[in-house]
């Protein structure tokens, strides 16, 4: 024992640096992405896959929004909605995937009222006759009218504060219902409860007439999916209930939410294990982690559950047997309402169905449990393995090794899916599979130099990402570079054909293909040129990022070349397009600066080297609206910011989809040392069209505009805001108007 003592020293030395992480002393974020990883292997492996007839998805479908309209609908027609459910098919309970926060003001009541006070003042018979049709008129009274003394939850979701927000922008609209534990109810106590600092709700007199509300809020983990739902939380030092848990209580006869504390708790362990409701037909428990969230007992892939069309349900199109005494969740699966969640089961998941597993799992009683007491169990698991493994390894040959290194891992798997199934018990094993591992490969490599292989390892990571010359300087400096995750700046580009379903359509599979290799390939060049990464190719759109795997001082300046330069050889292809037959190319490119995450990302089927987070879905915002604005390349604020080099034309202050912040969108025209004096002077003409639009001159906008068009007739910018101005002429916005333009598409 005494030759291999150095190596027995290293393996306590790993045996101890991870019982720190099992016993929460660090973290390390390689252990948590493998057991996200077993963790979802375990729920795939395990879940029944079979429908629960009980809860029904009211679902606003595309089929919906072609029969009613766009939502959202009048509150008149979900008026209509609450009747045809309770009155005709029976329901039980009816939850809201969605939130009423602003009042509904289609039903022409207010220019109706300007009229009687205005035009028609005087007119008896016409006050008449609106006194009489103004309760049908006010939708939001009626809905609530139809809600009341019916067992309808609403719901409503949490928001925190972000990086450079104030308070006033976190915004708390609408009312919230009564919590289920008040202020005060759980002081001196270390409960680890998520906690927001504002929210949106629902309009007051809905509020109080509803039976109850819960937050549809879901944990999202660092890899975006959604495996934990928080039943309670705390919002100004009041607890709340999540959707599902207050739609148990509903049909359950509104029982009252019991904290339950495990004994023997520590100084910095509160102990809260379960909640627990007090029922007639018994208690149901409902176990909870140290954030007082509880596991999403997913039954399946998407349809776990009956869907049923809103539209059919309020056209008498389904059979009552369906939905008599049915528990309905009202959510939608349409693209353009944005309600897809990544989840365990699936990369895309209608958010609705996730509550709905969620009062499956409360219903039937089958929520993982993570107790605390898991904990130690995983640090004396740890010990035993690790050190037995330490000391005996190293005595062996190498096959012993593999076999007692193999019997370890199929022990610990073994162990932790015979709790699952059987003790309905969550056992972390991440930590004990990359200890076995660890002190496996500490024993095969022990005395051989990784350095010796460091080069074509870096090639065979980075090659089918980066240029060649990039992995020879990155073979060179390897410290520098790293495929796990990472948050740094970067700039992000993407580029996409304009019109390429017509053009995909016009062409056989063959010619496509050559097509795409003829263009995808001198684009890619252009990036590798100028030191990019390839994310990836979206079909005929191209990801790329400029900042990692290498660090790059100038990467905003790098892709705004790469993004002008793109633009350039395309022009040059398209005489070769022509004798080819071929339609013209055009594409658009969105270019964004800011913090990513930035490493290897996926499941253990396949990984990549990517990049994530909301500067990289600018981008590709800002992309898809480059054809709105007739230009070529768009740049975010931060981009901008970044390189003063380049002249820019600001062209808007938009709101996209998906984000609430206005931001600022800019063409880079040209480097600011090489624009003419003409071009110069048109953008700085247009700078101050923008100023006399912002300032609602719609006049002197408008003259300038007309300057602008004959300085440049073909641009397609400044006619777009001469439309805008006509339409303002017409429909004046607000005083307080602050120039946005509002994007309801991607």
């Amino acid at each position: 024992m005494k030759k291999n003592a150095i190596l027995i020293g290293l393996g306590l030395l790993i045996v101890l640096f991870v019982v720190g992480h099992a016993a929460s002393f660090y973290r390390v974020g390689l252990i948590n992405q493998l057991s996200s990883i077993l963790y979802d292997y375990r729920l795939q492996l395990t879940m029944p896959r079979t429908m629960d007839e009980r809860i029904v998805i009211l679902d606003i479908d595309e089929k919906s929004l072609k029969e009613e309209g766009r939502w959202p609908w009048g509150r008149d027609r979900l008026a209509l909605l609450m009747d045809k459910l309770f009155d005709k098919y029976g329901v039980a309970v009816v939850g809201f995937d969605v939130v009423f926060a602003e009042k509904d003001d289609s039903s022409g009541l207010k220019v109706l009222k300007r009229l009687e006070q205005n035009q028609l003042k005087g007119d008896m018979q016409f006050q008449s006759i609106l006194a009489s049709i103004t309760p049908q008129l006010e939708y939001d009274k009626l809905f609530a009218s139809k809600i009341a003394n019916r067992n309808v939850v609403l719901g409503y979701y949490l928001t925190n504060a972000q990086a450079g927000m104030t308070h006033i922008e976190i915004g708390a609209s609408g009312t919230l219902p009564e919590p289920v534990f008040p202020p005060g109810t759980f002081k001196g106590k270390p409960v680890g409860f998520v906690t927001w600092t504002g929210y949106g709700a629902n309009l007051p007199e809905l509020q109080q007439a509803a039976a109850s509300a819960g937050h549809f809020n879901p944990l999202v983990d660092f890899d975006g999916e959604v495996r934990r739902v928080p039943m309670i939380v705390e919002y100004k030092g009041a607890y709340y209930e999540s959707l599902s848990l207050a739609m148990a209580r509903t049909l359950l006869g509104k029982p009252k939410v019991i904290a339950g504390f495990a004994e023997g708790k520590s100084g910095d362990y509160s102990g809260l294990e379960w909640l627990e409701l007090d029922t007639a037909g018994g208690k149901l428990r409902i176990p909870v982690d140290q954030d007082v969230a509880s596991f999403v007992p997913y039954r399946g892939k998407q349809g776990s559950f009956p869907y049923v069309s809103i539209s059919d349900v309020l056209h008498e199109r389904v059979d009552v047997a369906k939905l008599r005494d049915k528990i309905i969740l009202v959510g939608t699966t349409a693209p353009g309402l944005l309600d897809m969640r990544a989840t365990p089961v699936a990369e895309v998941y209608p958010g609705v169905e996730v509550h709905a597993n969620m009062l499956s799992g409360i219903l039937d009683q089958n929520i993982k449990e993570h107790p605390g007491y898991m904990v130690g169990a995983e640090v004396v698991w740890l010990l035993l393995i690790g050190v037995a493994l330490a000391l005996l390894l190293p005595q062996l040959t190498p096959l012993k090794a593999i076999l007692v290194s193999a019997f370890a891992l199929a022990l610990t798997q073994g162990a932790s899916l015979a709790v699952w199934h059987f003790g309905n018990v969550l056992m972390p094993v991440a930590t004990t599979l990359v200890m076995i591992i660890l002190l496996f490969a500490l024993d095969m490599s022990y005395g051989y130099f990784i350095e010796s292989r460091t080069k074509r390892q870096i090639t065979g990571l980075f090659g089918q990402y980066v240029p060649s010359e990039l992995v020879e300087e990155m073979s060179k400096h390897p410290e520098s570079v790293s495929m796990v995750g990472d948050s740094r700046e970067m700039t992000i580009l993407f580029s996409d054909v304009r019109g390429f379903t017509t053009i995909s359509e016009g062409l056989d599979p063959k010619e496509l293909s050559l097509l795409m290799n003829e263009f995808l390939t001198p684009l890619s060049r252009v990036v590798y040129k100028h030191r990019g990464t390839i994310d990836k190719y979206m079909g005929d759109c191209i990801m790329a990022f400029w900042g990692a795997p290498l660090p790059d001082e100038s990467h905003a300046k790098h892709a705004i070349i790469a993004g002008l330069e793109m633009q350039k050889t395309l022009a040059e292809l398209q005489p070769h397009f022509k004798e080819r037959g071929w339609p013209e190319i055009h594409i658009g490119v969105g270019i964004n600066s800011g913090r990513v995450s930035v490493g290897n990302m996926g499941s253990e089927v396949r990984v990549a080297y990517t990049v994530m987070g909301d500067e990289v879905n600018l981008a590709s915002r800002l992309e898809g609206i480059t054809k709105q604005y007739g230009v070529g390349v768009l740049v975010g604020e931060n981009t901008r910011n970044a390189v003063p080099e380049f002249l820019y034309r600001e062209l808007d202050h938009v709101r996209v989809k998906g984000k609430d912040k206005p931001v600022a969108i800019y063409e880079p025209v040209a480097l600011a040392s090489e624009a003419s004096k003409a071009l110069q002077d048109e953008v700085k003409l247009f700078h101050e069209v923008r100023r006399l639009y912002r300032r609602q001159d719609w006049d002197q906008t408008e003259l300038q505009l007309m300057n602008l068009q004959r300085m440049s007739p073909a641009a397609k910018l400044y006619p777009i805001y001469a439309e805008r101005v006509a339409y303002f002429r017409k429909n004046p916005p607000p005083a307080d108007w602050d120039g946005v333009f509002v994007f309801q598409t991607k």
